[in-house]
């Protein structure tokens, strides 16, 4: 989880270079990580394309083309390095999710936040809660399920009672990890 999280706060300061051999790493381990890679970036489309047309207007310098109602090439360059870098964003959220899994990243999410907890704030709750989210946009939903939910007549669904996270220890080879994350990345923003 904080290989991920170190990568995609890096990955926002790569340029060309560094996003280059994210996209390496993330194409080796391909098999395991394209299905969901796809699947998320398929799902954030809009998101993408109202990204990339509002950096590409909104970017000032020369019209491309010379033509006034084309965006600028800066545009045109800005909006499609911050599209790449959301992309791989999302495909080492991807890598996350095909490495660990769900109750894999329960316990991340657990181990990460413990501190937040020794300090009074409930983070089993939001655990829970994330948890319940995740299941719940796995299983489609019917057209037109919202209205049903929203309706003051609707029933509570049934779910789970109770969530059981089961948090391995820290291992040795896990600081190794993560120091050698934090030197990659320092290393690809600094070539960027």
């Amino acid at each position: 989880m904080l290989i991920c999280l170190t990568s995609i706060v890096a990955i926002q300061f790569f340029g060309p270079a560094g996003l280059a051999l994210v996209l390496l790493a993330l194409v080796v381990d391909g098999r395991r990580v394209l299905p969901g890679w796809w699947a998320l970036s398929r799902r954030m489309r809009w998101l993408l394309l109202s990204v990339w047309l509002i950096l590409a207007y909104g970017t000032p310098g020369d019209a491309w083309h010379d033509v006034a109602w084309l965006p600028t090439y800066e545009g045109l360059r800005d909006a499609t390095l911050q599209a790449a870098r959301l992309v791989l964003a999302v495909g080492c959220l991807a890598w996350l999710f095909a490495l660990v899994g769900r109750d894999g990243l329960r316990a991340a999410l657990i181990s990460l936040l413990r501190p937040l907890a020794r300090a009074g704030l409930a983070t089993d709750r939001l655990v829970v809660r994330l948890s319940l989210v995740m299941d719940n946009l796995q299983s489609p939903l019917p057209a037109g399920a919202w209205r049903a939910m929203l309706h003051p007549s609707a029933e509570a669904a049934a779910g789970p009672t109770h969530l059981c996270v089961v948090v391995p220890a820290w291992r040795p080879a896990d600081y190794v990890h993560c120091v050698a994350a934090l030197a990659i990345s320092s290393f690809l923003v600094c070539i960027g």
